[in-house]
């Protein structure tokens, strides 16, 4: 059972010799509808989502050669407070208004998956998809701090890994203890756009312009209105 869809009445993309993209993503996939597909994972608290994370996004499309990226918006990050955190539908449906390509989806799968940690998710995602080909997406911030996600060797594993650079973090993302101890596996930027066929453990370290968008000065400079509560205007 694939659950509630959402839908889109933009044609889908018809890219290289691969099949025609669904035009509904399904909140929990499965079957046949995304088989052959290349797909981003961009997994985070998106509180709020924001143009860097559009950024990457279509950054990734291009230099990946993917198909779609998927928008995983975490209910908690375990390793963030939920203190200053908006509610999980309040950041969904921010991120859904933000929003505006047929290959970007927005989801709560971690929510119907009933998974907290990264590992648990890609566990779950490859056996829904057996026949997609997955890449994690992650900033060079998180590359740093990696080593303290739960089973994080497992996730280097597991799927594929596209690192984007962010300001400040590279150099100390680069000389850190994932980047160290998977160093023969990464990849050179020329082979980025085979990245998806490769076998995990692989990955690759892109730069790209940086954007000056981020999640934590957005918040901090809201003051008298969040972000959370500006009117949405429905897609065409």
């Amino acid at each position: 059972m694939t659950g509630p869809t959402v839908c889109t009445s933009k044609a889908p993309f018809q890219g290289r010799s691969t099949p025609p993209a669904p035009r509904c993503f399904p909140q929990l996939p499965g079957m046949d509808l995304w088989r052959g597909q290349r797909i981003g994972l961009l997994g985070g608290s998106f509180n709020p989502a924001h143009e860097g994370h559009l950024h990457i996004s279509l950054e990734a499309i291009k230099r990946l050669n993917l198909d779609h990226v998927w928008w995983l918006v975490s209910p908690q990050n375990p390793l963030k407070s939920s203190k200053d955190m908006a509610p999980l539908q309040d950041r969904l449906r921010y991120a859904r208004s933000l929003v505006r390509h047929p290959r970007i989806h927005v989801s709560d799968i971690e929510q119907r998956l009933g998974t907290t940690y990264t590992a648990n998710t890609l566990e779950r995602l490859k056996s829904l998809l057996p026949h997609s080909r997955l890449i994690w997406l992650m900033g060079a911030d998180n590359l740093q701090q990696f080593p303290n996600w739960k089973r994080w060797t497992d996730i280097v594993a597991t799927v594929p890994l596209a690192v984007f650079d962010r300001n400040h973090y590279s150099l100390r993302g680069l000389t850190g203890k994932m980047a160290t101890r998977f160093r023969h596996s990464r990849l050179s930027v020329q082979a980025a756009k085979a990245l998806a066929t490769k076998t995990a453990p692989a990955w690759v370290f892109i730069s790209l312009r940086r954007h000056p968008a981020s999640a934590t000065e957005i918040r901090e400079a809201q003051t008298a209105i969040s972000p959370f509560s500006v009117a949405v205007k429905p897609k065409e």
